[in-house]
Parts: C-alpha cells; structure tokens; sequence
C-alpha cells in the first residue's frame, strides 16, 4: 500500500508539472489551483491504480512467457503495462479537466486524445523506469520496509 501511494505521489507530480509546462500554464495557474490539480489527479490515479491498472498489469506480466525469477525482467514488464494502462487513462481524465475548463483545442476528441497520449506516454515510461521508480523503491526499502522490520523485532 505505502509502495503504490509514494509511486502515484511522484508520477502524479511529475506529470501534472510536465503537463503543465508543455501547455505553456506554469506561471500562469495560480499554486492553489496547481495543488487542486495535483490532489484531484492523486485520487483518480491511485483508485485506479488500485482497481483497474494494477492489477490488470500484473495478471498480463505474470501471464507472459518469460523467467519470472529474473526481478529485473517482472519489474520493467510491470511497468510498462502500468505506464500503458495508466497513460490511457489519465489523458482520459487530462481532456475531461481542460473540456471543463474550456480550454480544449478545436482538435476532434480523438485527434486530441492521441497527441495526449503520445506525449505523456513518450515523458511517462522513461521517468517511471529512470528516475520515480528506482527512486521509490529506494526510499521504501530504506524508511517503509525497515521500519517494519524494526518494529516487528
């Protein structure tokens, strides 16, 4: 549970900045209203995280033909699937807010859905693998993991 919460906390703040900047709003959206972004996309992305792409990620890795014992290999196919499952979705999510906030291009939907995707699956998958999920799992190893160890001692 803490492993998923910390992992959508990092890609939720990394691509609703790199969303923000690629859309030329940053500076121009007040802090308020960027932690309103960021709140509201946190909540859709760890629901689904928790009932849809999770678990849809893992019954695809762990149907797959490869090694399994090999960590490196189960890691990178989850989150692939989870980038893919994730990106789909919240670019979903991403036209729903700018259609509320009528700043949707004159683009058709589906037109515009698809550059959304490209973009954000082109930043997401790279961030994911390099940076937020190393990352993560450093930081859960080291504070998570061990204070439960500890505390069962």
């Amino acid at each position: 549970m803490y492993f998923g919460m910390m992992m959508c906390f990092g890609m939720v703040i990394v691509m609703v900045f790199y969303n923000l900047a690629i859309n030329g709003l940053i500076g121009v959206m007040s802090f308020h209203d960027i932690l309103i972004q960021i709140t509201i996309g946190f909540i859709v992305f760890i629901l689904l995280d928790i009932f849809i792409v999770g678990p849809v990620a893992k019954k695809i890795t762990f149907s797959l033909p490869f090694d399994k014992s090999k960590k490196a290999y189960v890691i990178i196919s989850i989150s692939f699937f989870m980038v893919v499952g994730m990106v789909l979705l919240m670019s979903l999510y991403a036209l729903g807010v700018s259609y509320v906030m009528n700043s949707l291009s004159t683009e058709s939907f589906m037109l515009s859905y698809l550059f959304t995707v490209i973009k954000n699956f082109v930043f997401a998958f790279p961030v994911q693998l390099i940076i937020i999920g190393p990352l993560v799992r450093y930081l859960f190893m080291k504070f998570v993991k061990k204070s439960k160890v500890l505390k069962a001692v």
